[in-house]
């Protein structure tokens, strides 16, 4: 068979069309490789946190409202390096990415009253 320009040019634009994503499936793989969005709210009340666990994915963007619903609190995660001190009946709003797995421990860092010691939750980064 004698291969002509147009006949390569038929075959490439062929072969090449195996190789088009169409916009649909990038869009789907673009979600696939965008991390969450997560929200919570955590309230500071009585010398505990509420929830006292919160559960994320890896890469997660993790927004967190710390509230306190009565005297002054902290929220700390030494390993993301997160120290917010939430007023006395007030809040707190702040985000960060949830890059590393693990289990980290949230507390309460203030020391003026022995309840803040007791303040304690826990932050569970599930692995990809």
């Amino acid at each position: 068979m004698r291969m002509t320009r147009r006949t390569l040019g038929m075959m490439l634009a062929a072969f090449g069309a195996l190789f088009v994503v169409s916009p649909a499936v990038e869009r789907l793989r673009a979600q696939d490789q965008a991390p969450n969005r997560r929200e919570f709210t955590i309230v500071a009340k009585d010398f505990h946190y509420s929830p006292e666990r919160i559960e994320v994915a890896q890469d997660d963007l993790v927004k967190l409202t710390v509230r306190s619903e009565d005297v002054a609190h902290t929220f700390t995660i030494d390993e993301y390096r997160i120290v917010r001190r939430v007023a006395a009946g007030g809040s707190t709003v702040f985000d960060f990415r949830a890059d590393r797995p693990g289990t980290f421990t949230y507390y309460c860092s203030l020391t003026s009253e022995p309840g803040h010691a007791t303040m304690k939750g826990q932050l569970v980064v599930r692995s990809k």
